[in-house]
Order: C-alpha cells, then structure tokens, then sequence
C-alpha cells in the first residue's frame, strides 16, 4: 500500500520536480508552499510522512517539528535545508525528526529514506491500535516472584471472571498491557476480541474517529463508513492505554459508552449499542488531574471501580535475573544463535540499575547486549555506558572513548550499514554521522 507524504516548500519548481520523482515510487503526494497551507491540509488528512524545507515564508521548519509531533505523534517528519547545518540537525532530531538533509547533496537519499520513515509509521501506527482476537497474553506471562508482583497477579485473577471495569496504574514499560491482556484472556469475554489503543497516539480529532469510528461524508475523505474501536470491542474489551492524555471532551463521550452502553459516529444522528468491558491504564496521577480540572471526576469514578498498582522495576529488582533469562532466550532464538549467559558482575549492574523505563527498558537494553555480546556470555561491557558506569566511578576511561567503541562495535555488527546502525543505537541518522565525524570513523 502506497505512503502519504505531505512535501512542504516554497520553491515551486524544486517541490513540483520532488513530487514527481516521489509519486514515481509509489507514493502519494499533496504540496503545499507554506506551514499555514500545512496546517490546513493537515486537518483535512493526516500523512504518512511530511518532508518539509527548514526555511519557509511564515516559519522555520525546525520549529514546525516540535510543534506536528505534539499534535500529530504518529507522522514522520523528514526536513530539507538548502545548507547543512549540524546544529539545526541535531535540534530537529531532538524535537522528533526521522532526518535532517541537504538538498542537493542528499537527493540520492531522499526515496530510501522514505521508505525507511514508513516502515517507521507503519509500525508505530500497529502498535498504537491492536485487535486480538484473544489475549495475547496469560498470567503464566507475567515473570516474577516478588512479593509485589504476586500481588497484582492475585489482585488480576480475582476481578477477571467479572464485567467489573479496571484501572492499571503504573510508570511506563511496567506491563500493563501485559496485565490487560491476561485479564481479558481469563474473562468470560475471552471468545471475543480484546481491542487495544494507546490514547497518547493520536491527536484529538483523530482519536475520536478511530474511537467512534464515522459515517460516509462526515468529513473530506471520509467515503464510506467505517467502524470504531469501540463498535469492534463489542462483547469483548476495550484497552485505553494512557486514557490521562485523553481530551476531556472525548471523556464524556466515554463515560456515556461506560453508563448506557452507546455511542454516536461522527456524522451520524443514532445511537450505536455496544457491550464492552473498559480496561484503562495511565502512569499519570488521575486524582491529581481531577482536582486540575483535566480529567471528569465521574469518568475517574466509573474507571476507578478496581484499581490495579503495578511496580517500577527498581522495587522488585529480585525479579531481573528471571526477566533477563526470558528476554535472552527469545532475542538469541530470533538471531538464531546458542542462548547467552549472563555475567555475574553485568547481572549485578543491571539489578543496581534505576530503570526509569521499567521492563521494556530492560527488554530494550538485552536486546542490543544480545548483539554486542562476542561470546556466549552477556559481559559487564556489552551493556549501555549509564549502566556500566555505576561502579566505574574511579575508571580512567572517558564518556567519549567508550562512546566511540560502542559506535564501532555496531558499524563492525551491521557491516558498515549505517541506517541499521542508527537504528541498534537508538539515535537519528544524522547524529550518527555528527558522531562519526567527531570521531574520525
């Protein structure tokens, strides 16, 4: 299925001929020669993927990242500058851009870069709404034997059976979806779909329709019907993962589906019935946003019925060696290679380690050691340099010698393939570069 790329520059001649060469490979493509024509095209239809010029007539396209990913998170941005301008790059990468460019210079560039900002969006898009048609996972899933998370599972198997609404709260990466799932797979919903959505994903507009689904002709573009997630959930679960970043307009349309089981589509005048169970989870305070006035005190209320806390990881630190053990065993069977051990002093590090991303964090950071690792062991070096620094206050080696060693360490693992590089260490594309320069690599 083809991209939809929003180019965004007030030379016309350069946008018409880069249209050209873009709608050439697939892609479709709406122009527009200042960010005020953006934005209005932005309201209309949301792109794939927008690739816009840093100086524009009515704004700086460096800006205009920070400002198109707090309102549209989901969409790539790529910028154009007609001179290379490192600062400017590294500032675009910080506010979310996918790539910073040189005109000219980088037009080789400028398609497969593309296709990599899709497949970029195309994931994120999966993973901000999933369909199962069970639970994807089980309470023989969760890993642990703490105290802490015993509780929760205990807490979890006792409120599944019932049509009780949940509340998950917890940091970020704690497994609430994980918990979500189990709930719904040991419900007596578990022969229809469990329907989840990360509400932080979409801006308003977007998540109401996506929610609530629409009528042919609600909207520009909206040429057929299409149903809601809620509509899909029926019988079934609701998931609304972070429901705190929801808009409070959204929320009273929420509860009115929680208290009379209805809804109305954008662009409908009836009333859609639906039988769905709500599981909500948020690592933001809802009490506090009560009293802020940012979230209805009735919606809390009704989501609020059983409230499940799940833990940081640094509070049940105990639990690292069977969570490392598991994320080991599956990233070495994906990378078809002998199943990694984990050495005593890189186990130790990693239970002294904050986590101030909890389990994903951790799942994130046996996935690259996994990589880096020589041999059959995890080893204190394969781990990111935050990590290892914990009890190597006294060591001679400096941030910028063991950044560089780790850069090599991946360009030798992906064969010099810097896009993939990029990718393993988490950065941009052109900071991957700043740093190869600044290293002579």
């Amino acid at each position: 299925m083809p991209g939809n790329i929003l180019l965004i520059d007030d030379e016309e001649q350069l946008r018409k001929l880069l249209s050209r060469i873009i709608s050439l490979e697939g892609f479709i493509v709406e122009q527009a020669g200042t960010l005020k024509a953006a934005w209005a095209q932005l309201a209309q239809k949301e792109p794939d993927i927008v690739l816009c010029d840093v100086k524009l007539p009515d704004g700086d396209g460096v800006r205009f990242v920070k400002e198109l990913k707090e309102k549209y998170p989901l969409i790539e941005i790529i910028l154009l500058t007609a001179f290379g301008n490192i600062p400017d790059g590294v500032q675009a990468i910080k506010n979310g851009a996918f790539d910073y460019i040189t005109k000219g210079n980088d037009n080789d560039r400028i398609v497969p870069l593309l296709y990599q900002a899709l497949d970029k969006a195309t994931a994120q898009k999966k993973s901000a709404i999933k369909i199962k048609d069970k639970g994807a996972y089980t309470f023989d899933d969760i890993i642990g034997q703490s105290t802490l998370i015993k509780q929760a599972v205990q807490l979890a198997q006792r409120i599944a059976p019932a049509n009780t609404n949940v509340l998950l709260l917890g940091e970020t990466g704690t497994g609430k979806e994980v918990f979500a799932n189990a709930i719904h797979a040991n419900s007596k919903r578990s022969d229809k779909a469990i329907v989840a959505i990360n509400c932080s994903a979409f801006a308003k507009d977007l998540l109401e329709g996506e929610l609530f689904g629409h009528k042919a002709g609600a909207f520009t573009g909206a040429n057929k019907d299409k149903k809601g997630l809620v509509e899909l959930a029926d019988g079934g679960t609701l998931f609304l993962d972070e429901i705190g970043e929801m808009n409070i307009d959204l929320q009273a349309k929420l509860l009115r589906v929680i208290e009379n089981g209805e809804f109305i589509k954008l662009g409908d005048v009836k009333t859609t019935k639906v039988n769905v169970r709500i599981i909500a989870a948020t690592h933001r305070d809802l009490r506090k946003m009560v009293e802020d006035g940012t979230f209805r005190e009735d919606l809390y209320y009704r989501l609020n019925v059983f409230t499940i806390s799940l833990p940081a990881l640094r509070d049940h630190t105990d639990d690292i060696p069977a969570l490392a053990n598991h994320f080991l065993a599956y990233y070495t069977a994906r990378e078809n290679r002998p199943v990694l051990h984990i050495q005593k002093d890189a186990l130790q590090l990693l239970q002294q380690h904050s986590w101030k991303g909890n389990i994903r964090e951790l799942r994130n950071v046996l996935e690259r050691a996994t990589i880096m690792a020589e041999g059959d062991t995890i080893l204190a070096e394969n781990l990111p340099f935050d990590i290892q620094k914990q009890d190597k206050g006294s060591s001679s080696l400096t941030l910028a010698s063991v950044e560089k060693d780790h850069i090599q360490k991946v360009l030798r693992h992906t064969n010099g393939n810097k896009t993939k590089t990029a990718v393993l260490l988490g950065i941009g594309l052109t900071t991957l570069y700043r740093k190869m320069e600044e290293y002579g690599l």
